[in-house]
């Protein structure tokens, strides 16, 4: 390899490096403000909200690296505009398309790992994050019992204090109420103080009271007899075992959602459309079979196939068919608009027994091809990446930032309502999947031409230049202009 192809590989490498781990960090607090709600106040440990947010990053990496790679682009050749060293080659005689050989194949590179990632890494962290997101929503907040108030975030208690020692977690004026039987309030106990600590699996509450009375009433009502029995019972010290669930983060099994779409990879989802193909095929030709049994044909003989073989068209009305009477008329008219009614709520019900099969079918075939999407558009930023630093002539985390945000905004909205409108079927699953890849292409081209010609499409003075000759030439145009006009008239 060359020195240059080194230098020019190591000039990209570099800011691309950067770049995905400034933009990883970005969408790595997106997901953090969107699942924050669900992570605090759960006692999670440190290590299992960095497992979250591994994984929620790693779900973000389609829209991390063709980002990553458009900036890096836009800054290695910007940088090297800048500090003439791109004049400099092209002084040397080294042409742009030399220039941006080692860099294609870096491109392409990262586009092979784009789709390993898309295929192999993604399916796996949407498979972690569904489970980790499950087994977080399951688990319940932390106890913190206010002062003042009832407090029933344990189930089957309702407990109340009236002040609490933090130094000590010594608690005064304590009440608890036991509701597991859902009787109501027949069982309380009432002590001048009192601890609450965990067992050490945290499966149970134990609550040590201090100097109390409990009170317990039991309804021993027969027939014809009303009466209450209320047991009390004073006490020193009393412990009370609450049982726990879901109070303590567990981890359910990895392949809970392995059957989902978007925890898949090309195999299992290509067995998984090869599977409803086949049901929807089945279903088609069981609707098929009952629609011309009970409500497609009328006598025997449409059935046969042999004698409708040769009709291509609707059979013609006949015009010069006379009624006996206009009720006879009306009567048969309203028969065959009662039967086209019924035909059409058959159909309709037919779709509505097809829709989940050919929903889920747009689903899988879209995936299938979203796996591609990615590789294809990072080879396509960097196509527009390159020419436009190279026009540019502008390195650094400033014009470049600009740029790419605007392509990358429009590649994110075109991407989102191609996907939604492929799933809702308005579009094919394929158009769905590479419009947004198909709308920057002839971008991507214009700018690798203009910038493989030298063109100076950005340069402010050209602009500025035409606008002066614009506005001086104008005059004469418009004195041109009105000879013309007057000539004719």
């Amino acid at each position: 390899m060359r020195k240059l192809d080194q230098f020019l590989i190591k000039s990209f490498l570099g800011p691309f490096l950067l770049t995905f781990l400034i933009v990883a960090f970005i969408f790595v607090m997106n997901t953090l403000w969107l699942y924050v709600d669900e992570l605090v106040g759960k006692g999670l440990s440190f290590w299992i909200i960095l497992e979250f947010l591994f994984w929620g990053s790693v779900t973000m990496m389609p829209h991390a690296l063709p980002l990553a790679t458009l900036l890096a682009s836009i800054m290695t050749l910007g940088n090297l505009g800048e500090n003439n060293e791109l004049l400099a080659m092209k002084a040397a005689g080294i042409s742009l398309q030399r220039i941006l050989a080692p860099l294609i194949g870096v491109a392409v590179c990262i586009s092979i790992g784009a789709f390993y990632v898309s295929n192999n890494l993604i399916p796996v962290a949407f498979n972690k994050i569904y489970t980790l997101q499950y087994d977080i929503g399951k688990t319940k907040e932390e106890i913190k019992i206010p002062t003042g108030t009832f407090y029933n975030g344990i189930e089957g208690f309702t407990l109340r204090i009236s002040e609490h020692n933090k130094d000590t977690d010594m608690m005064y004026d304590v009440m608890v109420y036991d509701h597991k039987d859902r009787e109501g309030n027949i069982s309380v106990a009432v002590a001048d103080s009192g601890l609450i600590k965990s067992n050490t699996d945290k499966t149970a509450l134990i609550f040590i009271l201090f100097d109390g009375i409990s009170y317990e009433e039991s309804n021993t009502r027969k027939y014809k007899d009303t009466s209450y029995v209320v047991n009390r019972i004073r006490f020193k010290r009393q412990e009370v075992i609450i049982p726990l669930e879901n109070y303590n983060f567990q981890k359910s099994d990895d392949d809970r959602y392995g059957n989902e779409i978007m925890a898949q990879d090309l195999k299992e989802l290509r067995h998984d459309r090869d599977s409803l193909s086949l049901l929807l095929q089945q279903t088609l030709k069981k609707q098929q079979e009952r629609y011309g049994v009970g409500n497609g044909t009328s006598f025997g003989y449409q059935l046969d196939s042999l004698k409708g073989r040769n009709i291509h068209q609707p059979y013609p009305l006949d015009s010069s068919y006379k009624w006996s009477s206009i009720h006879e008329e009306h009567r048969h008219v309203a028969m065959a608009a009662k039967n086209l009614n019924s035909n059409i709520s058959v159909l309709e019900s037919y779709e509505n027994e097809i829709y989940p099969y050919a929903r889920s079918l747009r689903r899988i075939n879209l995936e299938s091809f979203r796996k591609f999407t990615l590789s294809f558009a990072c080879l396509i930023f960097f196509f527009i990446g390159a020419p436009m630093g190279a026009i540019i002539r502008k390195g650094g985390l400033g014009t470049p930032v600009i740029i790419s945000a605007l392509f990358f905004v429009v590649y994110w909205v075109v991407d989102i309502s191609g996907k939604k409108l492929a799933r809702d079927g308005v579009i094919t699953p394929m158009f769905g999947a590479f419009i947004s890849t198909l709308v920057l292409l002839p971008i991507g081209v214009f700018l690798t031409i203009k910038s493989t010609k030298d063109s100076s499409l950005f340069n402010a003075e050209m602009y500025i230049n035409a606008i002066k000759k614009f506005f001086k030439e104008l005059p004469t145009q418009i004195k041109l202009i009105w000879n013309i006009f007057r000539r004719k008239a």
